[in-house]
């Protein structure tokens, strides 16, 4: 029996109706359960042939488990031992080998030392950094955000340098981006799942959370290919299965806001149901994909084209 489980936290409308679909479709050989854990011993498989995982960001625990998972045959979506590694400044380097639009960025280090250091620690660290050519790269209005964050959390729109020094000492030990602000006509957000199922869903960020996919935009056959070719490149390179990528429209060009969503919002009253449906065929589907492909006690994980000709000594493009 190849097994297909969902690892969630207080989620419940996607991860019940996912094991729902999957099951319903009576694929000889194959089910799907929430993923239960009561033992973890090292080297030893659990017996589930793919992992949707959708909480490991907030449970260390979990992302620690998820990875004697992977070693032992699972294809853990996403893979965790990639997740752990990146972040969202880094997504944004990539994206400038990669010639994808992005808006400019800059990282900075954190307001308050981290725990169980001193400024001795800092001695490569030139105090105070070169403001004014940060601030002269950036501009303002600027966004300042958490560099491996998500969910709208500490983020902060900065209107001048006064504005960024007040804010920036509210974050305390959290390693900031501050980040080119894009005025933007239109907006979109873009599932991708399996590195090929992309859905483009018209997305207001201005609005409050339970009206951010109430927006109307209408965009051209050319643009929708445009958008997925980019949705396509960026989920390729970085090897994510399941994925969101955020594009703003500016002056016609579409800007790759935010594209490190590796367990993206999936509530039904969030998204909608039509948008809903969507990703739960398009997860259910490609899960079964996966497990009737999975060798067992093989590597059955994604791996991204940036690991992968890196690891063989190839050029970036």
């Amino acid at each position: 029996m190849k097994k297909i489980g969902v690892l969630h936290g207080k989620e419940r409308s996607f991860p019940m109706a996912f094991v729902e679909r999957v099951n319903s479709k009576n694929i000889p050989g194959v089910m799907a359960e929430p993923v239960r854990i009561d033992k973890a011993m090292q080297g030893v498989s659990t017996g589930y042939a793919v992992i949707i995982d959708r909480i490991s960001q907030d449970v260390p625990f979990y992302r620690t488990w998820l990875k004697n998972e992977a070693l032992t045959g699972t294809a853990v979506i996403n893979n965790p031992f990639w997740w752990s590694a990146d972040d969202k400044y880094f997504n944004n380097c990539l994206m400038t080998k990669l010639g994808v639009p992005i808006p400019k960025t800059a990282i900075l280090p954190s307001s308050s030392l981290p725990a169980d250091t001193t400024d001795e620690s800092f001695a490569n660290l030139a105090y105070p950094l070169d403001w004014d050519a940060i601030f002269k790269y950036t501009g303002f209005p600027a966004y300042m955000k958490p560099f491996a964050g998500g969910g709208w959390k500490s983020v902060y729109q900065l209107n001048s340098i006064e504005e960024f020094f007040e804010k920036h000492k509210e974050t305390e030990q959290l390693v900031m981006l501050l980040q080119e602000e894009i005025k933007f006509t239109e907006y979109y957000r873009c599932y991708c799942i399996g590195r090929k199922h992309v859905r483009i869903m018209s997305y207001e960020p201005r609005n409050p959370h339970h009206l951010r996919y109430v927006a109307n935009f209408s965009p051209s056959q050319e643009r929708l290919m445009q958008m997925e070719e980019i949705v396509l490149k960026i989920c390729n390179y970085l090897g994510y299965d399941f994925n969101t990528v955020e594009l703003a429209i500016r002056d016609g060009v579409p800007y790759a806001i935010d594209f490190c969503n590796p367990a993206p919002d999936a509530e039904l009253t969030s998204v909608g149901q039509e948008n809903f449906d969507w990703v739960v065929e398009s997860a259910a589907n490609y899960a079964i994909e996966r497990a009737l492909e999975n060798k067992e006690g093989q590597d059955n994980l994604t791996w991204g084209e940036y690991v992968k000709r890196s690891s063989n000594k190839m050029n970036l493009v």
